[in-house]
């Protein structure tokens, strides 16, 4: 009996032997019933997955026995529009872009061959067919246990180290910890960042990842110094051609995809607050886009043991690299020390047309039932992750059902898989389907996959945890009124977005005799409801944020406190926790004040009416020509609001000022808002930016963090909970320089001060090009590193690393939105520890507080903190009784609590980013296509990047091997032109084929006169519509009316180039949502 190997073999021969009879017929090839890849096969065809989004895959068949379409009795080529799209097409808004110098398919070469059973591969090879281009399935989406059974005997991955060699290696610092991030473009790429080291480490192949995933946390081996590889954008020829010079952020695989392109970093309904101005990385933050991003400076994981073998190795690989700033540093995986959450929920697409194909197919009648097909391919939507297996007997019940009843549909529905398992000798990770969502290009079902891949809680609140909360109507007890400050007779206002109901914030101002004047930030006192340890507690902690989408929220808090109890709605008792300062002519704080109250707001102002005011369009009887005038309540006059904003806002401008000069830096832009329908459905998007109001709110809510850190910190040193930003990726900063100083932009990164400073020069010199510079700040953005949650006495020993970069302040947390932020919760307890310690000090001295109208400064919260006191035996004993009271973590838990915090942040804003891709692709989808003008950011040989400034996005328009295009690269003065050929190039024989140049570019006929008047309607405005027989589509007339004029050929293009563009919607039904970009154009010639 032949082995399972040489039957697998054989099976390969016969397969092609049918193909050869098949060719000379002349006939359509079927799904080839003996053909299929064996495991060696599947694990160069998946590790090369395409990285072209909308374009044809290269054919290659050197190296495996794949068929050409020729081979396959295609006679016609299959135009891309009419291709279902592929998990590599997902680059959605604002994906990592790939550096333009490199090798598109194959990734970064190196110089170690990977070896997959008996064969080399270079760790640099081509894409092999992955589709049959006439069916659109999967040639090798469907396994037979044989085959299965024969790849068994093939290891394609070495073995893990053991926990006891990998501790080893990492005290002496043969080895590294990391996490692992994988471009969003080539899977075959991953990086890993090493604290200290400057340039992130290149994991290149599927052999050197070891079956690593997007998010875990690995051990790396560093390849001694020759493997090392070119760094992208160095110099040298490629077959690619050589990068223009000074590309945009030519080092594509390290751009950070998170940073929301362009749009702001406040959640939707809340204030334009700290969040802003905290410049936090998004998206894989440094992730990012979605994408999260290539190679992101992701929080960083410790790097080495804790010998200092481990420490010297880290200096030692730092320096090796900063003496080779042009050589890439690679590695390979040696371990998985933790697993990404995200192998629990993996959202894909089942590839079942395969199946089908075998049950149709009169040779295959035994293989009818479900039972006896081992496995069936699920594709992620989310590239970065690879394709899976999924075992048919484990599929729900319900999917099997459909699958024998014959329901194809089944295709087009959204699942979550979760990863079982990956073994050395399987090309792919074992999965089993775990929920599904419904059809896909439906706007429910994504949302619901959105929520499910980022773990987001979207259950109701458990009955426990809402018996923690008092019933309504409630009042503030007479007990708790005896205990604060009663401020109801104060003018106390909020200031929030329209929309917003949950107000966690007010603001006061009184002019003080001596000139001064008392601010006052007052904020719900969330921490009187949820008691520690509590039901409410728990659940709070666990879901640790609100999750915002344009369309609604997801609350960390139960709707009757966070919009009922705690919510600071005007013309009711509500209980706060205030800080006064009292502050003179300067801004300098002379005094201030914290403590518990109760406030009674007269007016809640939406950040539009806080501007009228500003801009002086209110009167002082709210009298506004719109008619919009917020009710007031209690004994106020409009007036006293008009009077306290406009106060407000001038000691604002001048906190500012300070702040600027002090060296903080904000990359404000703007975000992009949607509109939606009756239905909910996205019809149209506006830019939105920050104006006065949100500025005004802003300031003093950054002074209230920075001063509940300063607090929190100076009491209790080794237990608070702080925010901590780290500098910029330096090389990244020097790259944005570089970019900046070759177009004759002046740009200084050497501190964030400098960097501000910079920057709002160039505001002023391109204040006639609001463009470029929106696409400056979108990629000074890049570069940023997030800012976490952290125990201070994690970092006890590197207080240096307490600071935050963006506000240039040594201390900083969270203590402002304690209604949808746990870190806050946490905060308050702890000021309220500090506050009651105070009193038990004072207490026991026997010295009494002083109680008047003047704000009076204490030992512990005051702005001059008695160190002397807080070491002493009675203030030690005071603090670590108030301590307990409030439940205030150790450092363990609070660390972990910080850890826990990060995540589900980081989570929040990717839902966050993922929705408002979601709407942009359902809003295209609505209008068909969209006309828009775009700025070139990358430009190369076979592709260019463009930013569509309408939208916030980035796409790439793909121009090489297309039919009828000629393109000319002019490296020397980093030029493109693009010209219309008419002659029709035939098929390269076996290496490739080309693509119908309607995959690149919208092309119109110029408008004839002679032409009749019927055949004008067709497209307006002058232009006929080209569409290989199709019918116009509707939006391309309102298009048209935009004043979005064609370019014509030839093209000429240079970096920075205004360009004209056609935005529509692909995917969808069976594949995952993507955005395609083509050139809009106008000749005679088509």
């Amino acid at each position: 009996m032949k082995s399972a190997v040489q039957h697998s073999v054989l099976m390969v021969e016969d397969a092609d032997k049918e193909k050869k009879k098949k060719r000379r017929s002349n006939r359509r090839s079927k799904q080839n019933a003996g053909a299929a890849c064996g495991s060696v096969n599947e694990t160069v065809g998946e590790a090369s997955e395409n990285l072209k989004s909308g374009s044809e895959t290269k054919i290659s068949t050197s190296y495996v026995n794949y068929a050409s379409p020729k081979q396959q009795g295609s006679e016609k080529h299959v135009p891309n529009e009419e291709r279902p799209a592929k998990a590599s097409n997902i680059a959605f808004n604002s994906m990592p872009i790939m550096h333009i110098n490199e090798t598109e398919l194959g990734g970064v070469s190196s110089a170690q061959d990977e070896y997959v059973g008996d064969r080399m591969f270079s760790k640099s090879w081509p894409e092999p067919i992955v589709q049959d281009r006439s069916s659109g399935t999967d040639t090798y989406s469907f396994f037979h246990s044989q085959q299965i059974e024969a790849s068994t005997q093939r290891k394609l991955f070495v073995r893990h180290w053991p926990v006891e060699a990998v501790t080893d290696a990492l005290e002496k610092g043969e080895a590294f910890k990391a996490l692992f991030r994988v471009n969003a473009y080539n899977r075959l790429e991953a990086y890993c960042k090493i604290d200290g080291v400057p340039t992130d480490i290149l994991i290149s192949g599927i052999v050197a990842q070891n079956r690593a995933i997007e998010g875990d946390t690995v051990v790396i081996k560093v390849d001694p110094f020759p493997f090392w590889t070119k760094m992208k954008g160095s110099s040298g020829s490629s077959n690619n051609s050589a990068l223009a010079e000074g590309n945009l952020l030519p080092e594509v695989s390290e751009s950070v995809a998170s940073s929301n392109k362009g749009k702001g970093k406040m959640n939707a309904d809340c204030e334009n607050d700290e969040d802003m101005v905290e410049m936090v990385g998004s998206a894989s933050y440094n992730y990012v886009n979605g994408a999260q991003s290539s190679a992101p400076d992701a929080p960083n994981v410790s790097s080495s043991g804790k010998q200092n073998d481990g420490t010297d190795a880290v200096g030692r690989l730092a320096a090796m690299v900063s003496s080779s700033p042009m050589k890439r540093p690679t590695g390979t995986v040696i371990a998985i020390v933790q697993k990404s959450s995200r192998r629990d929920a993996i959202v894909g697409f089942l590839n079942v047309k395969q199946w089908f194909s075998y049950k149709k197919d009169a040779k295959n009648k035994s293989c009818l039932s479900i039972s006896d097909h081992g496995y069936i391919h699920l594709t992620p939507t989310d590239p970065k992750f690879p394709k899976m297996l999924v075992l048919s007997r484990d599929l729900p019940e319900s999917i099997k059902k459909r699958l024998e009843d014959g329901d194809a549909t089944v295709q087009m529905e959204l699942v979550a898989a979760g990863i079982d398992g990956w073994s050395e000798e399987s090309s792919f990770p074992q999965a089993c389907v775990l929920h599904t969502f419904g059809k896909a290009g439906e706007l429910e079902p994504h949302i619901n996959a959105i929520l499910y891949e980022n773990s987001i809680i979207c259950a109701d609140f458990s009955p426990e945890s809402l018996s923690c909360l008092p019933h309504i109507p409630w009042e503030v007890p007479w007990d708790e009124l005896q205990k604060r400050k009663d401020l109801r007779n104060l003018c106390v206002f909020t200031i929030d977005p329209s929309t917003a109901t949950d107000l966690d914030d007010a603001l006061s101002v009184e002019r003080l005799p001596a000139g001064t004047f008392r601010v006052g930030v007052h904020i719900a006192d969330v921490s009187y409801f949820v008691l520690p340890d509590t039901a409410l507690d728990l659940e709070a902690q666990s879901r640790s944020t609100s999750v915002y989408m344009s369309r609604g929220k997801l609350p960390m808090l139960p709707q009757l406190l966070s919009e009922n109890l705690g919510s600071l709605d005007p013309g009711v008792d509500r209980l706060t926790f205030s800080i006064f300062w009292e502050l003179n002519s300067s801004g300098n704080v002379v005094d201030r004040w914290i403590g518990r109250t109760v406030i009674r707001s007269c007016c809640k102002l939406s950040y539009k009416n806080a501007q009228d005011i500003i801009d002086g369009t209110v009167d002082g009887q709210g009298s506004h020509s719109s008619g919009d005038c917020p009710k007031l309540h209690g004994h106020f006059e409009f007036l006293d609001v008009v009077k306290s904003v406009k106060c407000l806002h001038e000691i604002s401008k001048i906190l500012k000022k300070r702040r600027f000069d002090d060296g903080a830096l904000q990359l404000d832009s703007f975000k992009v808002d949607f509109l939606f329908d009756e239905l909910g459905v996205p019809y149209d998007s506006v830019l939105n930016e920050q104006t006065d109001s949100n500025f005004l709110v802003e300031e003093f809510m950054l002074l209230a963090n920075t001063t509940a850190a300063e607090v929190i910190s100076r009491a209790f040193p080794d237990g608070a909970l702080l925010r901590r930003h780290p500098e910029p990726n330096l090389r990244k900063l020097r790259e944005l320089e570089a970019f900046c100083q070759k177009n004759g932009l002046e740009l200084d990164t050497s501190s964030s001060g400098q960097f501000h400073h910079s920057l709002e020069k160039l505001r002023e010199k391109l204040k006639d090009d609001t463009m470029l510079f929106d696409i400056l700040l979108l990629y000074a953005l890049k570069p940023m590193q997030l800012a976490t949650y952290f125990c201070s006495g994690e970092l006890k020993d590197n207080v240096d690393d307490w600071g935050h970069y963006g506000l240039a302040v040594p201390l900083y947390t969270h203590f402002t939105s304690p209604l949808r932020r746990y870190p806050d919760i946490i905060v308050h307890r702890m000021m309220a520890a500090v506050v009651d310690a105070e009193k038990f000090y004072l207490k026991h001295l026997s010295v009494k507080a002083k109680h008047s109208n003047e704000v009076s400064g204490g030992c512990f919260t005051g702005i001059c903190f008695d160190k002397d006191a807080a070491e002493s035996q009675q203030g030690r004993e005071a603090l670590s009784t108030a301590a307990l009271k409030h439940n205030i973590p150790c450092t363990e838990v609070l660390a972990g609590v910080a850890a826990h915090c990060n995540d589900r942040q980081l989570a929040s804003r990717q839902v966050k980013d993922a929705c408002d891709k979601l709407y942009t692709w359902f809003l295209l989808k609505k209008r068909e296509i969209l006309l828009s003008e775009a700025r070139v950011l990358g430009l190369g040989p076979k592709f260019m990047s463009i930013y569509i400034h309408k939208l916030a996005i980035e796409r790439r328009i793909y121009y090489d091997d297309v039919d009828g295009l000629i393109v000319e690269w002019l490296e020397s003065t980093s030029t493109l032109v693009l010209s219309l050929s008419t002659h029709r190039r035939n098929k390269r024989g076996g290496t490739g084929y080309y693509r119908a140049i309607g995959s690149v570019a919208l092309i119109v006929n110029p408008y004839d006169p002679s032409v009749e008047s019927e055949k004008k309607s067709a497209c307006g405005c002058g232009v006929r519509w080209v569409g290989d027989g199709e019918a116009a589509p509707q939006d391309l007339v309102a298009n048209a009316k935009t004043g979005i004029d064609p370019g014509t050929f030839p093209l000429t293009l240079h970096l920075l180039s205004t360009i004209s563009v056609a935005l529509d919607a692909v995917g969808g039904d069976d594949g995952p949502l993507d955005i395609r970009a083509r050139l809009y154009m106008s000749s005679y010639l088509r």
